[in-house]
């Protein structure tokens, strides 16, 4: 997979990474963080995925000047996935277990493949995200 590493490290760009590799490991691709990098915004053990971009040692944007952003069906996690209306735990393991099963999502319309996703769950969230 390829990911972006953007911001403060020695080798910012696209680092190829395998399947599975964590935040720390394209941080070690993109030759570590700049001394004065902070980076207790990251999750360094969290799993990344493929076309994800990784700012680091950046200023956080002004949520209040910051258009929404939509959520990747494909990279999310279960913990971004519960910030989505009307998605809890159980339905964000679902969506992560169905990426694990089928692959990535191809349109967003597979979201109503997965148990309790229906009609109306649906329309709440096609316009939060994105495959």
């Amino acid at each position: 997979m390829v990911v972006s590493v953007v911001g403060k490290v020695g080798r910012p760009g696209l680092v190829t990474l395998p399947e599975g590799a964590r935040v720390a490991d394209a941080l070690r691709a993109a030759g570590g963080p700049l001394p004065d990098a902070d980076l207790g915004t990251l999750n360094l053990a969290r799993k990344l995925g493929d076309g994800e971009q990784l700012p680091v040692g950046l200023p956080a944007a002004d949520p209040a000047a910051q258009a929404p952003t939509k959520i990747d069906i494909n990279t999310a996690t279960e913990a971004q996935l519960v910030q989505l209306p009307g998605v809890g735990p159980a339905t964000a393991q679902r969506i992560v277990q169905w990426r694990s099963k089928h692959g990535r999502f191809q349109r967003i319309e597979q979201l109503r493949e997965i148990s309790g996703i229906g009609d109306a769950k649906f329309a709440g969230l096609k316009d939060l995200v994105h495959a």
